[in-house]
């Protein structure tokens, strides 16, 4: 389901719990639906994948998708896991990073392969010499002691993804993830709240399109009601979304 300026724009049923899969056909319908495309596309986590990134990179839509490790990267307990990636300093000039004991971990390889007509490159990353490291413990998950630490990075990811969370950390992204919250989520709540709405009366995908779309009419004409009533009309987002 998709929401715009408080009004449902667009619905589709998929087979596929996997929310990955679903984005890319859902904006393809959006567009062919309404003879536009949006520029700014916000989604929840369950969207991110790179095939979704380099998807809105070939249309030219700017890219809200929350990753999937946004909430845990800032917790406590994700900071001191040393040995992660997302933990350590990146030096671009040299292209390597930098681990919480000081100790340089150069770029050994990389491939590159065409994916969605774009080049997608993995990059693997090795530390010189980890012996003595009071960290190798936590850091180094190598049974071999004398291994060093070593990084399979999928770099296009990577850049995708901190792309993706310098976009939704801007007040414009914020605020659009505040819209997305409360008018995305809340317009599922109305239909099983408000109208009372806990299951399909019809069988077949074709019916149950059939019967989402009344729903979403429904629901778009009480909208305008209220907005009308509210002198509303005009505004494109609510105060409390704005506040």
């Amino acid at each position: 389901m998709g929401v715009n300026s408080e009004y449902i724009t667009g619905i589709e049923l998929f087979f596929d719990r996997n929310d990955v899969r679903t984005l890319q056909p859902f904006l393809k319908k959006l567009e062919q639906f309404h003879q536009v495309r949006y520029e700014e596309v916000v989604a929840d986590a369950g969207y991110e994948s790179l095939e979704n990134y380099l998807y809105l990179d070939s249309t030219g839509q700017i890219c809200y998708i929350k990753p999937t490790n946004y909430e845990q990267r800032r917790s406590k307990k994700f900071k001191k896991q040393v040995g992660r990636v997302e933990n350590m300093e990146y030096d671009q000039e040299e292209d390597c990073f930098i681990c919480a004991q000081g100790r340089r971990l150069f770029l050994r390889r990389e491939c590159t392969e065409v994916q969605d007509g774009q080049l997608v490159s993995t990059a693997w990353y090795c530390c010189e010499n980890c012996d003595g490291c009071p960290c190798r413990s936590q850091c180094c998950r190598a049974k071999d002691p004398t291994k060093p630490k070593e990084i399979a990075l999928k770099k296009t990811f990577w850049e995708k993804r901190a792309t993706a969370t310098e976009n939704i950390t801007t007040p414009r992204g914020i605020h659009l993830r505040l819209c997305r919250s409360i008018q995305a989520e809340g317009a599922f709540a109305l239909l099983k709240n408000d109208f009372g709405f806990r299951r399909f009366l019809t069988t077949g995908k074709a019916n149950v399109r059939t019967e989402m779309f009344f729903l979403a009419l429904a629901f778009n004409l009480k909208k305008l009601w209220m907005k009308r009533e509210h002198g509303r009309l005009q505004t494109r987002v609510s105060e409390k979304m704005t506040a």
